[in-house]
Order: C-alpha cells, then structure tokens, then sequence
C-alpha cells in the first residue's frame, strides 16, 4: 500500500468520522429552528385570530347591539368570528387548523374531544399559559400550540344560567349547554396546529445540503492536499529512493540530490548524501 493510500485513507476515515460526530448536533440545531418557524406561524395564526376577535367585540358587536337583543346573531360572538375567518383562510392553506374549542360549549361544535379535554384540565390545573405538544389528525403528525382563553365579566349574560341569556339565543342553541361559567375559568382554549411533515422536510433538506456541501468541500481539500503531498513528500522521497537504489547496485556516477529547506525530508536528503559520501569514502579505503 503505497504512502498516497494511506494518507487518503486517513482522511477518508477523519472525515467520515467527523461527519458522523457533527450529524447528530446539527439533526437538532435544524430540528430547534424548523420548529421554531413552526411556532412562528402559529404565533401569526393566533394574533391574526386575536385580532379578528378584539375587532369583532370591540367594533362589529356594539353596531348590532340592539338587533341582537330581538335575535341572538352569533356573527357578535369574537369565537364565532375567528372560526369563520380561519375557515377562509383554511380554503387556501387546508393543512392548517384551529379551534377554540370548550368543554361546556353552546354550539356543540366547539365541544372539546378527548385529547382537547386533557389539554384544556392540563392548562388548568398546571395554570400554564401554554401547551405545545405533537397530535396524530388523519394519519399526519401535527405540531399543536394550545392557549387557554380565561371567562371574561362579558360572557356572563349569555353563559351563566339559561334564565339570564338571550332568549333567541336559548331557542336557537337550547339551554341544556353552555352555562355555568365562571369569570376567569379556563374552560376554552385556541387550538392551532400546524403540519410537521414541513419541518421534517426542511430538516431533510438542511441535512442533505450539509452532507453535500462538507463532501465537496473535503474533495476539493483532498485533491489539493494529493498536489501539495506529491511535490513536497512523494516526488523528493521517490527521487532519493531512486538514487538510492541505483548506489546500492555500484553506481556511483548518480549525483547527489538535496531538497531545499530545514524540514524532515531536507534533513533526510542531506543524511543521506553524508551517508553516501561516507560510503564512497569507505570503498576508496578499500580498494588502496
């Protein structure tokens, strides 16, 4: 095995282990930033449905205000607004999604499923103003941020007994749900999920590129590090070994070779022309 093997082999082998050391922390460096640029979006989601809430019962509810005390208009309720919004917005983008979703709701709708129902006591009970977990929804994995939206003063006509709320409302929901709330109970909260398949991507994505672009990087360095180990190692080494080969055989019409410098292979060119000028001295002692 020649010493050029070698050496490429060597790299090949710090390389390839290099890349095996630096895979693993650069899987999550991109996992922690497609994650969040998932929260991003979720973070423009939710203001957008924010928004469309405070607009709603700031600017639409008090227009209609004495309409709806003749029949109840869910188009007043900021929830009802929000959901209509997304579900527009979910025309165009149908792998995103949100709720607002109640464990005692007047729409039935808006009921909270068994894993909603554990998120909304969790938020509860921990008192946390945030819930981020992962959610299986039609065989695809979703990043899901859920937030507790607490019972405001305002709720409380129509959501405290069925005798105090609206009766168009009673008649067009039925006064079996949807009562019994409290000021700053937590039982609704905005579900907003995004897909995860796009941050499983980009994170392929990310580590193709850097699998890619390490290897040609170590190609290029690899053949320029061949040229550099070929003019400065190999050739004077070949050189020498060559001369010395020809010595050995009796010819001594070989003339000496010495490589310019002070490193390792100028210092073996010059210990090699001491040792051959002694040689020739040696057999000239002999042959008197």
């Amino acid at each position: 095995m020649g010493l050029r093997l070698k050496f490429n082999l060597i790299l090949a082998l710090c390389y390839l282990l290099g890349l095996g050391l630096s895979l693993y922390p650069f899987y999550w460096l991109s996992r922690n930033e497609a994650f969040d640029q998932l929260q991003s979006q979720i973070d423009v989601l939710r203001h957008e449905a924010l928004a469309v809430r405070k607009y709603t019962n700031d600017e639409i509810a008090p227009l209609l205000v004495d309409q709806s005390q003749v029949q109840f208009l869910p188009q007043t309720i900021p929830a009802f607004s929000a959901r209509t919004t997304f579900r527009n917005f979910h025309e165009h983008f149908p792998d995103f999604r949100y709720k607002e979703a109640a464990l005692n709701p007047t729409n039935m709708s808006d009921l909270a499923d068994d894993w909603e129902r554990a998120v909304i006591e969790d938020l509860r009970t921990e008192k946390k103003d945030r819930d981020i977990r992962t959610r299986e929804i039609d065989n695809a994995t979703f990043y899901t941020a859920s937030y507790p939206i607490k019972i405001a003063e305002s709720c409380l006509p129509c959501h405290s007994t069925p005798d105090k709320a609206p009766p168009s409302m009673i008649a067009l929901y039925g006064n079996k749900n949807g009562f019994g709330w409290k000021v700053n109970d937590v039982i609704v909260a905005q579900f907003i999920s995004v897909p995860m398949g796009i941050a499983e991507a980009r994170i392929w994505t990310n580590l193709k590129y850097f699998v890619g672009i390490t290897s040609g990087i170590f190609l290029l360095l690899l053949i320029l590090l061949n040229i550099l180990l070929d003019r400065y190692v190999i050739a004077p080494v070949t050189r020498m070994a060559k001369a010395a080969e020809l010595v050995s055989m009796g010819d001594a019409s070989v003339p000496e070779y010495e490589y310019p410098g002070s490193d390792e292979i100028a210092s073996l060119s010059r210990s090699f022309n001491r040792m051959r000028r002694s040689l020739d001295s040696a057999m000239k002692m002999l042959d008197k």
